[in-house]
């Protein structure tokens, strides 16, 4: 076999938070959809913000600017829904993550990528897979499946299931 086959673990798909550029490894991307009418399920999390209707399947939406301590994603023409599968513990979880906006599938070979920042000890930096260089900036690399806590995975799929969320998701 060639080399070719490393290289397709290596690409992204880009996307804005506020003015940052994020990625994700397009193997975790199922589909990126246009931002559409979202329900609101009661007593979840802010950063929750609620259910879409992919073809048939509640799925839960989660804004990642919020899940990050930034200000809420504003509805915009470039506003989009990245539907990613996430794996915690052997289970796999479908979830929507809103994204100010999607920009490319991105490919990085391994010396353009550094490791996540060293932030100290209190500050969680484990969902970070690493800095991608793009020109004079970085990308930051996130890793979707450390995202998310086990019990936050956990209510997401009973909010996606129809069930009462568990009382650790309810803020």
């Amino acid at each position: 076999m060639s080399e070719d086959v490393t290289t397709d673990r290596n690409q992204y798909l880009t996307f804005t938070l506020e003015d940052e550029l994020f990625a994700l490894d397009i193997f975790s991307v199922r589909e990126v959809l246009e931002f559409t009418s979202i329900t609101r399920v009661p007593r979840t999390p802010e950063y929750m913000r609620g259910i879409i209707n992919v073809r048939g399947n509640a799925v839960p939406v989660i804004d990642l600017n919020m899940k990050f301590g930034r200000t809420r994603t504003s509805q915009t023409i470039s506003t989009a829904i990245i539907i990613v599968e996430v794996e915690l513990e052997g289970e796999s979880t479908i979830i929507g993550a809103l994204a100010d906006s999607v920009q490319e599938v991105f490919e990085l070979k391994e010396d353009q990528i550094d490791p996540p920042p060293k932030m100290g000890t209190s500050i969680r930096t484990d969902f970070i897979r690493g800095m991608g260089k793009h020109g004079d900036g970085f990308i930051m690399l996130l890793d979707i499946d450390k995202i998310f806590s086990s019990e936050e995975l956990s209510a997401l799929q009973s909010v996606a299931c129809g069930q009462r969320p568990s009382e650790a998701m309810a803020e």
